[in-house]
């Protein structure tokens, strides 16, 4: 039961330590000498992971990307989370579950992604489950071998668990307060270089030469395929290569769908370490854009 809660709440997003409850119980479990055990408790634990992926692999089905967007407004990174999933799955397709486990977040995006897309459920079914199980057998497998340790390790926490829990309880706090203090930092650092819709048409009147970039995630553009007319289209994945053909004199303005252009200002202030000296963030991006009856053009799918 122990097993089947912990893994099934990882699954659907809560911030329980699933693979150090795995640990724990596969330490218990090597004094048990009861294969019959070990084998249900696998079982169940398998179960919790794959009853909390398909819940977000059917919410995917039946509310496509917009799922997204609701994991990228609470993530500690907006856009960011999403922007990252897509590309690995767009390289990887639903081959992904099979680590996605044992990559901190990955899973719980990647398989509404899946979801999303046009994955049978069957074979999300065959990969999904073949990732838990290898993911929960390193944790029964970690337990079972190193459980005097582990009975170690608990005897410390017996005797200084007050003070550890708090240790740890302000150690996330701390990187919690890191993430978002350097999230804002960047953000106001690009405030003052922001451009409004109306100066966006200004400045492509009297410059030519102008460039916007759509930096938006993959998932974004398939969900809404229209871009502010004469837009580059941004790939992180590839974003070396891309940067590398813009010419740096030039006005750059960059925008996205993500909540106060996060991923807009992490494009600026790259382009700006590489020698753009002329670059700003669109305010409101492609919604602000469209909000002010501007047209909107078709992307056209490349093969």
């Amino acid at each position: 039961m122990v097993a089947f809660v912990g893994t099934f709440a990882a699954a659907i997003g809560l911030p329980v330590p699933a693979m150090p409850t795995l640990i724990l119980v596969g330490s218990g479990l090597a004094t048990a000498h009861s294969p019959l055990l070990i084998l249900s408790t696998f079982i169940g634990a398998l179960a919790g992971a794959f009853a909390g992926d398909a819940a977000w692999f059917l919410t995917g089905r039946r509310f496509g990307y917009r799922v997204l967007d609701g994991l990228c407004r609470i993530s500690l990174s907006p856009d960011t989370c999403v922007r990252r999933a897509s590309g690995f799955f767009e390289k990887r397709g639903v081959k992904l579950l099979l680590i996605a486990r044992f990559v901190p977040g990955l899973s719980l995006v990647a398989i509404p992604i899946a979801g999303a897309g046009d994955t049978r459920f069957s074979r999300f079914t065959f990969y999904d489950l073949l990732g838990a199980a290898l993911w929960i057998a390193v944790g029964l497998v970690v337990g079972l071998v190193f459980y005097r340790q582990i009975d170690a390790v608990l005897s410390l926490l017996r005797q200084f668990g007050i003070g550890l829990a708090a240790l740890a309880v302000v150690g996330l706090l701390v990187w919690i307060g890191f993430r978002f203090v350097r999230r804002q930092l960047l953000i106001m650092s690009f405030r003052r270089a922001r451009i409004s819709v109306d100066e966006l048409v200004l400045l492509l009147a009297t410059d030519p030469g102008a460039l916007i970039v759509d930096v938006r995630s993959a998932a974004s553009r398939r969900t809404d395929p229209y871009v502010i007319p004469g837009s580059h289209l941004f790939d992180f994945a590839s974003a070396d290569a891309a940067l590398a053909t813009l010419p740096r004199n030039s006005s750059v303005v960059v925008y996205c769908s993500c909540p106060n252009e996060a991923s807009a200002a992490k494009v600026a202030e790259r382009l700006v370490k590489l020698g753009f000296s002329n670059v700003h963030p669109l305010t409101g991006g492609l919604d602000a854009w469209r909000a002010a009856g501007r047209d909107v053009q078709a992307i056209v799918a490349t093969t």
